[in-house]
């Protein structure tokens, strides 16, 4: 399994961006997939996830109505879409597809990691 994600950049403050990351391999028919970010220096955390048919999603509390994920299981992608944009939001940011069905935040859970995508905001 390969994951591609895109759509990074620079932005300003207040700013939307949208990541993509598709999947492409042999991917099974039950996996949940999620995002993630990642600052110099610092652990990887936890931004998003969504289940297998996309009825179920998780956040990370703080960024809970500026961020949303989505996926098209047609083209195998997920979205995380990320509205009013805050210069801390600045990491590159990673999808991650997990072979469990059931979103979850835990690192250790996911089986497949895509490259990270930068995601700059300027103030």
């Amino acid at each position: 399994v390969q994951l591609q994600a895109s759509g990074g950049g620079l932005v300003q403050a207040g700013g939307s961006l949208r990541l993509s990351c598709a999947a492409s391999g042999r991917t099974s028919s039950s996996y949940s997939m999620g995002w993630f970010r990642q600052t110099l220096g610092k652990e990887r955390e936890f931004v998003a996830a969504i289940s297998t048919s996309g009825g179920r999603t998780i956040y990370e509390d703080s960024l809970k109505g500026r961020f949303a994920i989505s996926r098209d299981n047609s083209k195998n992608t997920v979205y995380l879409q990320m509205n009013s944009l805050k210069p801390e939001d600045t990491a590159s940011y990673y999808c991650a597809l997990s072979l469990m069905g059931l979103p979850t935040r835990r690192l250790d859970r996911y089986n497949y990691w895509g490259q990270g995508t930068l995601v700059t905001v300027s103030s």
